[in-house]
């Protein structure tokens, strides 16, 4: 884990900032007006991938899970996935001290809720410290929102995505949202690479719909598939498809 350096920009608070949040410092909004220079619609895609959570939260609810390991949860706000699935054992994992700090002071009296400090880079690791919350001898719901896309290497991704995936059971799931590009022209892409290649995460990297299907190989998709965020079990409109934007999946493993 990371210090906190108030100088050096936290991809949690800017997404903070763009959901309207309090929890950031004056480098992650000049970071953020630095994204929205090239990515202007920046909120509203924070706003929809926080829609999507808390959609596919309540689907898989519904389809029985009790279960939840979020990965890269983010500083707590609205519709926290242990505020939908109310009667769920979840567990919150993430490497921002500030993230640890707000979510464990958020959750102190929420006995079925743990925060638990643990980085991507090292799957293995949050996977032995979740098996001390959660039963993967049953369904158990990974959920990785908008964190892989700060992992530029795909090959690595990949290696995540499949160590994750190995203790899940049948009926178990699997649900990503991921940046795509979209039309973004070449020095857009450049520009925002340089503006994360500044913060803790050290990159971001949009990717296609066919790329993301390789991480749901073997698994069941759920309808619609992989689909921009807004089209996800929603009728909402999406403004500009060709604009940059954000995928999302759930994919179920089969019995």
């Amino acid at each position: 884990m990371h210090g906190v350096d108030p100088s050096v920009p936290s991809v949690a608070r800017i997404y903070d900032y763009f959901l309207g949040g309090k929890d950031n410092y004056a480098a992650d909004r000049v970071a953020a007006a630095r994204i929205l220079e090239v990515i202007p619609n920046a909120p509203e895609m924070a706003r929809a991938n926080r829609a999507f959570l808390g959609r596919v939260v309540r689907h898989l609810t519904a389809a029985g899970i009790d279960q939840f390991l979020d990965l890269g949860t983010g500083l707590p706000t609205r519709e926290n996935v242990h505020e939908v699935a109310t009667e769920a054992r979840v567990v919150y994992v993430d490497n921002d001290p500030v993230v640890l700090v707000h979510g464990r002071a958020l959750l102190a009296d929420s006995p079925r809720t743990e925060v638990v400090e643990g980085d991507l880079h090292d799957p293995e690791r949050i996977l032995a410290d979740a098996a001390q919350y959660l039963d993967f001898g049953r369904p158990v719901a990974v959920l990785l929102m908008a964190i892989l896309h700060f992992f530029p290497d795909d090959a690595e991704v990949a290696g995540i995505v499949a160590a994750l995936r190995r203790p899940l059971v049948p009926g178990s799931c699997l649900a990503v949202s991921h940046g795509n590009a979209g039309e973004l022209a070449p020095d857009g892409r450049r520009r925002g690479r340089a503006v994360y290649a500044g913060t803790y995460a050290g990159g971001a990297v949009g990717r296609s719909a066919e790329h993301l299907a390789g991480w749901f190989g073997g698994l069941e998709l759920v309808s619609p598939g992989i689909v921009p965020v807004q089209r996800w079990h929603s009728t909402e409109e999406i403004p500009d498809p060709a604009a940059v934007g954000v995928l999302g999946a759930v994919g179920t493993v089969p019995h």
